[in-house]
């Protein structure tokens, strides 16, 4: 199976990337092809809902890293979102990456799983509600399946994090997407 693991943190080294790591070393153990796209190194313009995409069907006005992700996006069998929760959402870097599907709406929909892993400094599911509703909201409008949603909380750093079975839970998951 081909993924593409979208991943939101600039910090190379964090939870997230933790989490990401672990997801992908379970996924490819398991035979499957892992594409990578790190939002928060990539240049990925906002949309700005100029609408035209629809308008001349040329696809987005931005040209920018987006272009690097489509193909990948287009063939990809699953899609995993993988962010820090700063304030109740998956963070912008990946909302960004989120709100360009809509250049492209009509070749996303359908056949296609997808799961979230999250990392949050907070001690109660609380603070991934807006990210998971999110997500399970796109999911179902674009008529994907949820295969998991990993939400690891008390995770402010990477040595709290590694504390937990979160990183094992997103292994796990890679196994057996």
């Amino acid at each position: 199976m081909r993924i593409l693991v979208v991943t939101g943190s600039p910090h190379k080294h964090g939870t997230s990337a933790c989490l990401a790591d672990n997801f992908v070393k379970g996924a490819t153990e398991a035979g499957h092809e892992v594409y990578r796209f790190d939002a928060a190194f990539k240049n990925v313009h906002p949309c700005t809902a100029c609408n035209t995409c629809y308008t001349k069907g040329d696809g987005c006005v931005f040209k920018d890293d987006m272009e690097e992700l489509n193909p990948k996006l287009f063939e990809a069998e699953a899609v995993v979102f993988v962010s820090p929760i700063y304030y109740y959402n998956v963070n912008a870097q990946i909302k960004a990456v989120i709100d360009r599907f809509y250049a492209n709406d009509a070749k996303l929909h359908g056949n296609r799983k997808t799961a979230l892993l999250t990392t949050m400094e907070d001690e109660t599911m609380e603070s991934a509600e807006g990210a998971d509703l999110c997500f399970k909201n796109a999911a179902k409008f674009l008529d994907w399946q949820v295969v998991g949603i990993v939400n690891a909380m008390n995770a402010q750093t990477l040595e709290d994090l590694q504390k937990t079975d979160y990183p094992q839970k997103a292994y796990e998951l890679g196994k057996r997407i």
